[in-house]
């Protein structure tokens, strides 16, 4: 029996009794602006559209209503809860088993990676909720272990980003596998036209709600933003020097490939920073260990690529860092939603380089906000926070309570002068900070923030600083269009070098679809799915475009990788003339 309760707050909401005491003894006070429009839909029973970021509390938003409706007595699955990663399967369902303890919720999350027979047991003993990615779900549709006649509830978690790691056809597979009368409730940070498709295709009128991502806070003020423009050479310096003078509790930095994050890894242990990496050519025994050093603080960097990071909800994190401008809007906008949670504030930091202002332009374009752009820390704003930072911990010495035990020192001092006793002192605590070394200022870029400003909303000229197009667009003939290079896949970007294409050794003999190969570079190079493409598959090889400038990371980060339980051999695809 539902109860409906007039006062404010989750009790306003409509949920049981039980679900509102389990909210209050987790400390649950008033609900995100996602969970107060989605929880009313929902236990309405209407098919539902949400467009909200990570971190805007859209799981309980999705939870609770599905435990509200549990009947404890199901003998099989009532609600299918699809991810696109491992790491938010298993978030997910610590969160439905956290909300539902009083109700004794049965949850099971499955995913790769983890012994199928350990999920095969689960499933068999019963279960009221499973969350799993899509792979392993058709998997386990396909052995008859998961049975979908009793499922009246369907959620999409992070729909655009399962739609990126080319889930596509895998998730209209499951849909259509799920039989009789269902509620389908779709979230996502963003709204492109195949989100579109999908939901017009298997929603029955859905609500549609769309919550800014910083929740109540709409301008900004959880968030601070801020753009460095850098030479690629001086990046490590100058993320390090930024880091310095922020002091972030523990920071998130994203790479375009593992091989990237492998590198500044070791460079910022080296500078003395805690850093672990997280790209996908780690198992997941050492994923959890990374993770476990983050959120116990024995990690303060973690270094990661895009795939590696999705689905990731580390409450720790005060600071994301861009190590490269993001090649699309919705890629940034995923990836500083990692940060300013359930109020508390954080830091999105990018580092540009100056070949790159155009990338931040689209995205201030995209997402009509403004990213200031700020000046690196010079070696003088260093040695400020270096000293600021010494008579902070002088000032807790002086206020600490067990100093006498050092009166011997001090005794032993007698004669020497106080003021040479105490900076000799002081140099010690400052040396033992670590701030000691000879620091290289990094070179000033021109600041171009206010051609970015007079750009930001409306057209660019023809003819700007990066000049004139004619110039660019080298294979351009008369005014005709650049031609496209031979051999290369039907729909590639003409000649203007942006894309190049790699050939790999399977086809459509191995059973190789666009989604394998859209998901296995994914997942090994960092690049995101709208940055792959055309894909041609031929009988016994595929040819695939990706950025020009990633040709040979893809190369190298693929060289180790099964697709289809297949070695692949890939290589650069060069036309014979």
């Amino acid at each position: 029996m539902i109860e409906v309760e007039s006062s404010d707050g989750f009790r306003g909401l409509g949920l049981r009794r039980e679900l509102l005491d389990e909210l209050a003894a987790l400390g649950y006070e008033e609900p995100t602006p996602v969970q107060r429009e989605t929880i009313p839909a929902l236990l309405g029973g209407s098919d539902l559209i949400a467009q909200a970021a990570t971190g805007t509390g859209k799981t309980a938003a999705f939870a609770l209503p599905i435990i509200n409706a549990l009947d404890r007595n199901a003998a099989a699955p009532v609600a299918l809860v699809l991810v696109p990663t491992r790491e938010l399967a298993m978030q997910v369902s610590e969160a439905f088993f956290k909300y539902g303890r009083l109700l004794d919720t049965k949850v099971v999350p499955i995913y790769g990676g983890q012994p199928i027979f350990r999920q095969l047991k689960a499933l068999d003993r019963g279960v009221h909720v499973v969350v799993g990615t899509p792979g392993r779900v058709l998997d386990h549709i396909g052995r008859g272990s998961l049975r979908l006649g009793e499922i009246s509830t369907v959620v999409l978690d992070e729909a655009d980003e399962m739609l990126d790691m080319g889930f596509a056809d895998d998730l209209e597979s499951i849909l259509e596998s799920v039989e009789g009368p269902r509620q389908t409730a779709l979230f996502s940070a963003t709204m492109p036209s195949r989100i579109a498709r999908i939901a017009a295709k298997y929603l029955n009128e859905p609500v549609r709600i769309t919550v800014d991502g910083r929740g109540d806070h709409s301008d900004g003020s959880l968030v601070r933003q801020a753009a460095y423009v850098v030479q690629r050479s001086h990046k490590p310096v100058a993320l390090a020097r930024i880091l310095d003078v922020e002091s972030p509790t523990a920071a998130l930095v994203f790479c375009r490939t593992r091989n990237e994050v492998d590198l500044l890894t070791e460079t910022m242990n080296g500078r003395g920073y805690r850093a672990e990496a997280l790209h996908g050519g780690m198992d997941q025994a050492q994923r959890d260990r990374v993770m476990g050093r983050l959120r116990d603080g024995t990690a303060e960097l973690l270094i990661a690529t895009d795939v590696a990071a999705r689905g990731l909800d580390v409450d720790v994190l005060t600071h994301v860092v861009n190590y490269d401008v993001p090649s699309d809007p919705d890629s940034y906008t995923h990836r500083i939603g990692r940060v300013g949670r359930a109020g508390r504030r954080g830091v999105a930091i990018t580092l540009v380089e100056p070949r790159e202002r155009r990338l931040l332009g689209n995205i201030e374009r995209q997402t009509k906000q403004q990213v200031p752009q700020e000046r690196v820390p010079t070696v003088a704003d260093l040695r400020a926070k270096q000293i600021e930072s010494t008579v902070e911990s002088v000032r807790e010495a002086m206020d600490s309570e067990d100093l006498d035990q050092y009166s011997q020192v001090l005794d032993a001092l007698d004669g020497d002068d106080l003021r040479t006793i105490a900076l000799a002192s002081i140099r010690l605590v400052h040396e033992a900070s670590g701030a000691t070394g000879e620091e290289q200022e990094i070179p000033t870029i021109e600041d171009r923030s206010d051609r970015r400003s007079n750009d930001r909303y409306g057209e660019r000229k023809s003819s700007d600083r990066y000049g004139d197009r004619s110039r660019r667009d080298g294979d351009r003939r008369d005014g005709g269009a650049p031609k496209r290079a031979r051999g290369a896949p039907a729909g590639a970007p003409r000649g203007d070098g942006s894309t190049g294409f790699v050939h790999l050794s399977l086809g459509r003999d191995g059973g190789i679809r666009p989604a394998d190969l859209v998901g296995a570079i994914a997942n090994e190079s960092g690049l995101s799915g709208r940055e792959i493409g055309p894909i041609r598959i031929a009988d016994h090889y595929s040819v695939v475009g990706v950025p020009e400038a990633s040709v040979d990371a893809v190369i190298s980060a693929m060289g180790r990788t099964v697709v289809r339980g297949k070695r692949v051999n890939v290589r650069r695809f060069v036309e014979n003339r």
